[in-house]
């Protein structure tokens, strides 16, 4: 019962707040919509019950005028039952599209703020594969709360409906066995009742391990989704290592998970299905085994029997909603978990960023650069890995970082950009000071060349002229004509090429301070020094911060600044001026 508490908790908090949001009136209009449409549908139910009695007995009697009077209710009957049904899926359809394109968006928007997505990969939160989160589970999620949920309402009322129409044809039809009436009141809802309440439970018996295997099975599904693209992105790498039999063996292992899991899968829903399936077989019959007795022995007409076989039946689904509906709980469950284990990695990845001890990144107005006050920047599980006591980088400066390999320079940089809250200290910068960092591979969005070379800033934001000026600028004149082109640019273009692209991103964009994280590294030294002094020219204001191996980086750069060890971390320091060329 506590699970079963917790589970509806959770449903709740994932459900809810859609209900409450900005689009809360045209989802709750629809959700009353699709209600008052399915317990319409129910009121039909109820009258073709009774529908039943009259055109039996109609059909018993060889009444002709009465028989043809039933064809025409029931054809109204019908009428409206299909039109009730083909509106209530048209809306049902429509609020789930809205529930999720809300849900999509919000999701999206928590996972992709202030980077906690990239902190969420760092701390190895349980919410593996966000993309099948936000792509698959959110879908399935709404679409089992609809149909379970509706599928609840609708069964609780029809048993109450249709328990008072059985309850009197008890009466009425009172148990007949070997030539004896036994006066049970309500027997024929005792009879569907103890039948369900049998059924559920040799179901939950049978099936309740299904929930698991269908976690684990979209777990299994979405890595190896994931290996394949992970392939197909690093495709040139993986050939030029003729790396394909060990990927195509790692893939074949993943897939492995994914077969393995399903074979229990399918080993619990045979046995699922077995009993769920003779279970309904034999509910086809089973109230007429009850009720026959008294149609026999003449107590009752044949309308009668008709209309008591068919208020049991319905009484009897209604019981069996569990039994029926297993599967998709079971499937159900396993949704909400994984949703509910994606938002409380949403929310560890936001509160490890203000959480303390962290690294703040403050934003003053009397600091003429940047300035770090007592920064200790760790790793993730807390093992230290940079210290740096005093540092100012003023406005205009020209700085190399320099250090051993692994001593921390790019986590660094993540610290003084804000993405790594990991450690303790403080970094002070300018109000309304515009940041860029070029990593070593910089990220391009498949579209066009204009918006790869632009990003992140929202279309429209430079000009054609713009964007050619800079790519000429950086040595990628000949990619001009294909500013409209969609492409996927990263595989397209060679490392260096993208590297000369960022530069031009740089130059468009022109922060007050821009972090090259061996931005230039793939480049020839003489290339690399012409973009440097490209950067000099255009960007005269800017403050250039650099971290690279080369020793031709140096006299590029006023001020040097280097990592050196201090037993088990690296210590922050400036470079002697003597010792810089």
């Amino acid at each position: 019962m506590q699970r079963l508490f917790t589970t509806l908790a959770t449903i709740g908090r994932l459900a809810a707040p859609y209900f409450r949001s900005e689009d809360r009136w045209a989802g709750r209009a629809l959700l009353a919509s699709v209600i008052v449409l399915e317990l319409s549908l129910v009121a039909i139910d109820v009258l073709l019950n009774k529908w039943n009695n009259e055109f039996y007995n109609a059909l018993q009697d060889r009444d002709w005028d009465k028989f043809v009077y039933q064809l025409w209710i029931f054809t109204g009957l019908a009428a409206a039952s299909i039109a009730l049904a083909v509106y209530k899926l048209y809306l049902n359809q429509w609020l789930q599209i809205r529930w999720r394109r809300w849900m999509t968006d919000r999701y999206l928007h928590d996972w992709l703020s202030a980077a906690n997505h990239y902190r969420m990969q760092l701390v190895g939160d349980a919410a593996d594969n966000p993309d099948q989160r936000i792509a698959e589970d959110i879908q399935k999620f709404i679409e089992f709360t609809l149909s379970i949920g509706i599928g609840l309402l609708s069964a609780c009322v029809t048993l109450a409906s249709f328990v008072v129409i059985l309850w009197g044809l008890s009466a009425a039809a009172p148990l007949h066995l070997f030539g004896v009436n036994y006066n049970i009141p309500g027997y024929l809802v005792w009879a569907a009742l103890v039948y369900a309440i049998v059924g559920t439970v040799f179901s939950h018996l049978i099936g309740w391990r299904l929930a698991d295997l269908n976690f684990q099975q979209q777990r299994y599904e979405a890595d190896f989704r994931f290996n394949l693209v992970r392939v197909r992105e690093n495709s040139e790498q993986i050939a030029l290592s003729a790396g394909e039999t060990a990927e195509r063996e790692r893939l074949n292992i993943r897939f492995r998970r994914v077969v393995e899991n399903w074979l229990a899968i399918m080993s619990r829903t045979k046995k699922l299905t077995f009993f769920t399936a003779g279970y309904s077989q034999v509910s086809t019959i089973f109230p007429y085994v009850v009720v026959s007795p008294a149609y026999f022995s003449g107590a009752v007409q044949l309308g009668a029997l008709m209309q008591t076989a068919s208020a049991f039946s319905s009484v009897q689904t209604a019981l069996s909603f569990f039994i029926n509906a297993y599967r998709q709980l079971a499937e159900w469950q396993s949704v909400i978990s994984r949703l509910a284990g994606f938002e409380a990695a949403i929310a560890k990845g936001r509160a490890d960023a203000v959480t303390p001890p962290v690294i703040e990144v403050l934003a003053r107005a009397d600091e003429p650069g940047i300035t770090v006050d007592g920064l200790a920047v760790r790793l993730p599980a807390g093992v230290p890995l940079v210290t740096a006591q005093k540092l100012a980088v003023r406005p205009g400066e020209r700085v190399l970082l320099t250090g051993p390999s692994g001593s921390g320079k790019s986590t660094l940089f993540r610290a003084l950009a804000g993405v790594w809250p990991f450690g303790a200290g403080t970094v002070h910068v300018p109000i309304g000071a515009k940041l860029m960092t070029l990593p070593q591979r910089p990220y391009f969005p498949v579209d066009s060349l204009a918006a790869a070379v632009t990003y992140p800033a929202e279309s429209g934001t430079f000009d054609a002229d713009m964007m050619a000026r800079a790519l000429t600028a950086v040595g990628l004149g000949a990619l001009v004509p294909r500013l409209g082109e969609e492409a996927h640019w990263n595989r397209m273009l060679s490392l260096g090429e993208q590297q000369r692209l960022a530069i031009a991103r740089a130059i468009l964009h022109a922060p007050d301070y821009l972090f090259l994280d061996e931005a230039t590294a793939s480049l020839d030294e003489a290339s690399e020094a012409d973009l440097y002094r490209l950067l000099q020219e255009t960007l005269a204001g800017t403050t250039i911060v650099s971290i690279g191996h080369r020793s031709t980086l140096v006299p590029l750069h006023r001020r040097q600044l280097r990592l050196v060890r201090d037993g088990a971390t690296f210590r922050l320091e400036e470079k002697p001026a003597e010792a810089a060329m």
